[in-house]
């Protein structure tokens, strides 16, 4: 009997992602909305029954992908196959909700690294090249209206100054890779708790991102990085590659810890709510200053546990 019913669920499940998925490829407008949601058959039933039993899932999937999609759709369904048995199967053996979320962004990011190499070995696509190409297109657009409006010496600096950071964004690709598998993890799990909530009565939630804090080894990962990338300046080899993307990565994450900060903060000494999300809104609008001063924050309360001291004090 419970055969049976692991046997009916796989099959809707199945069933359940091809419908999504030719969503997305039919009506391209309003299936890019249904794009985190892909995942969800395979977290639902991995949390199910298992990981192991998810993997069947996924196979069947990826069979029904080439029958009745395309080709160039597989990637996906191993994105979201990888990804959802990932979250799907820490939610089957109760892990917290941010383990549960380190562990699909795990899964995510070995997807979009199966996906990277798929897509060079049997599509012969280059992602850096692409991303640089778009980039370019993007540029010349740019420079062009400037041209047209009269933009002056400063105008010109700044495109300059831009079109370099253009040309070494390609390096960064195993950070965006990363930060992208994160996104995506966070924005599939929480998804996927509603629906769970919903279908079974459940209360999946995340715990209040005041409550976020990161190991303390972060900090180490962060300096040692740090200083690799200025020691090996000069050169452009692998280990200078890696270096600035964990330091990237890690900064990242110390940017989260400062906002985690600003909001326990704003709920210890009862401030408004509103000083957090102006926080962050005006780190998105001023980055190159505001960015550079949570990441300070998120350092200084991860190295000296400035949450503990306010709650002493409080």
């Amino acid at each position: 009997m419970n055969d049976t019913r692991k046997i009916t669920e796989g099959a809707l499940m199945t069933g359940s992602y091809l419908l999504l998925l030719l969503i997305i490829l039919f009506t391209p407008i309003i299936g890019s909305f249904f794009l985190f949601v892909l995942p969800i058959p395979f977290i639902f039933y991995s949390y199910r029954h298992g990981w192991k039993s998810g993997i069947l899932v996924l196979i069947a999937s990826m069979i029904f992908t080439l029958l009745f999609a395309t080709v160039f759709s597989l990637p996906a369904t191993i994105l979201a196959g990888i990804g959802g048995l990932f979250v799907g199967g820490a939610m089957h053996k109760k892990r917290t909700p941010y383990e549960t979320w380190a562990a699909g962004s795990l899964g995510f990011i070995i997807g979009l690294v199966s996906v990277y190499l798929i897509s060079q070995l049997f599509f012969g696509m280059n992602w850096a090249e692409e991303i640089r190409m778009a980039l370019r297109e993007a540029f010349s657009m740019t420079e062009g209206m400037m041209g047209a409006i009269g933009g002056g010496a400063d105008v010109q600096q700044q495109l300059d100054g831009f079109e370099e950071q253009v040309e070494t964004l390609p390096d960064y690709l195993p950070s965006i890779i990363a930060i992208m598998g994160i996104v995506f993890a966070f924005l599939s799990q929480w998804l996927s708790y509603k629906v769970i909530n919903r279908v079974e009565g459940k209360s999946f939630h995340f715990s209040p991102f005041r409550n976020f804090t990161l190991p303390v080894s972060m900090l180490w990962y962060y300096f040692f990085s740090l200083i690799f990338t200025y020691i090996l300046s000069e050169s452009n080899d692998i280990w200078y590659l890696a270096a600035i993307n964990v330091f990237t990565l890690t900064g990242t994450f110390l940017i989260l810890q400062g906002f985690a900060f600003i909001f326990y903060y704003s709920y210890v000494k009862e401030k408004s709510k509103a000083l957090p999300i102006l926080a962050i809104v005006g780190s998105i609008l001023f980055p190159t200053i505001l960015m550079y001063l949570v990441r300070i924050l998120g350092i200084i309360d991860l190295g000296f546990s400035l949450r503990e001291r306010l709650q002493s004090k409080k």
